[in-house]
């Protein structure tokens, strides 16, 4: 009687199982990554606060860290404090230098400085592409948009907001104002992206090619 008492409840819990529907709510994560492109041209009209900032920042006490040290601190800079400041030590569009991005009234400025509190090595790099990619994620999750900057003279960056830590990458954030399309090429292909007729092309390697055989 035991036996079939279990085999009922086992039959009862398999049918719930099969009428169980996940509901999928908000973006997909698909969604999210291709709207998170690199944007060189901001809206000007769209201030972005700091506390739009530390929302943003504040995804990095729920990712992973490696050996979980949580090693990173991070400068919010906007527009009324010293986004002018950064904008003169950083350099955007390398592949593209004869177009002078970003255009002129289009320039991002909000900026997130992404520093370290011990000597740049393998797992600070590790910690930091993790971060900034999650942030991006959460700005896009925002309507935002961004770009992680690697181009920027650090020893000026340092002097002009008296950092205590060495400095990384530098996030730039706002609402992206260009037309950004992904474009699937192989393996060989060149990987440089580039703009026609005023959309920007990013290369992407396809899945097929990404995969060991």
């Amino acid at each position: 009687m035991a036996d079939n008492f279990l085999e009922s409840r086992f039959d009862d819990f398999r049918k719930a199982k099969k009428q169980t529907v996940i509901r999928q709510t908000g973006h997909s994560l698909n969604t999210l990554l291709i709207k998170n492109r690199s944007y060189r041209g901001y809206d000007p009209t769209r201030v972005v606060s700091i506390e739009t900032l530390r929302m943003i920042v504040g995804v990095n006490n729920k990712i992973p860290s490696a050996r979980n040290q949580q090693v990173l601190r991070f400068k919010l800079v906007t527009r009324d404090s010293g986004s002018s400041e950064v904008l003169q030590h950083i350099k955007l569009g390398g592949a593209l230098p004869e177009l002078h991005l970003p255009f002129p009234g289009t320039e991002p400025e909000a900026f997130i400085i992404v520093c370290t509190t011990v000597p740049e090595n393998r797992m600070v790099d590790i910690d930091a592409g993790i971060s900034v990619q999650s942030m991006l994620l959460k700005a896009v999750e925002m309507g935002l948009n961004g770009i992680i900057i690697g181009a920027f003279n650090k020893e000026a960056i340092i002097k002009a907001f008296e950092l205590p830590y060495e400095p990384l990458l530098i996030i730039a954030i706002g609402q992206g104002n260009e037309c950004i399309r992904l474009a699937e090429i192989g393996e060989n292909d060149d990987h440089k992206y580039y703009r026609r007729e005023g959309t920007h092309y990013v290369p992407k390697v396809k899945t097929d090619d990404l995969i060991i055989p």
